[in-house]
């Protein structure tokens, strides 16, 4: 594994996540302490739980502190700039593009860096555990995040997220035979982005199963 290309992609998702776990945690009206939470939460919870699947024990997040203090300066640095922020009604629609854009370079990052994971462990089929690995480090702290939020996590019922992250990490993997380490991260976060934002823009969605109530009209 890239350990550089791992560690970039690892810095870019904690600060992702980190501020679109802080603004949830202040639209939910929380104080500083749980904002701090619900930024760290976001930004190490999906990378510990990969770590614990493939045994790597104890997580990364909790030998190294980076990405706690890391996320922790955030927090408070948001919690700041949104404290001073001159909030207007317009704001409201660039505040969600901010929180839309954020969650999706994290999205995009820890895709990446589940899947390097998975893929230097070299262990049975060369599609699944880096596959699975890229998608739980992904949507795991997203999550925490909105259960400690208390919403229903966005990944079971909003548009397009955790199919973003599969696609990316299926095709690059695809790819790990035909290009270096460095192209096909690239590759994976071009391809998360641009199906997050497609998504966003043109409002697809998965299929949603719904009842099918039909009237029947009483005769006699």
């Amino acid at each position: 594994m890239d350990s550089l290309t791992w560690g970039i992609f690892d810095i870019m998702g904690t600060i992702a996540f980190a501020i679109s776990g802080a603004m949830v945690a202040i639209q939910r009206k929380m104080d500083i302490f749980g904002t701090i939470v619900l930024a760290v939460l976001t930004a190490v919870g999906g990378g510990m739980v990969r770590d614990v699947l493939v045994g790597i024990t104890p997580p990364m997040a909790l030998c190294n502190i980076t990405d706690f203090m890391l996320s922790m300066i955030i927090a408070v640095v948001v919690s700041l700039v949104y404290s001073f922020w001159p909030y207007s009604p317009p704001h409201k629609y660039f505040m969600l593009w901010l929180y839309n854009m954020f969650d999706t370079v994290g999205l995009a990052s820890f895709t990446i860096t589940g899947m390097l994971t998975g893929l230097a462990r070299e262990a049975g089929n060369p599609y699944v555990l880096p596959v699975l690995l890229g998608v739980i480090t992904a949507v795991g702290g997203g999550v925490l995040r909105d259960l400690m939020a208390h919403r229903m996590p966005g990944v079971l019922y909003k548009d397009i997220y955790a199919t973003a992250a599969l696609i990316g990490a299926v095709i690059s993997c695809a790819l790990q035979n035909y290009v270096d380490t460095v192209t096909m991260a690239w590759i994976c976060f071009v391809l998360v982005i641009g199906i997050r934002f497609g998504a966003l823009y043109y409002g697809w969605h998965l299929f949603h199963p719904r009842a099918n109530w039909r009237r029947h009209k009483r005769t006699g």
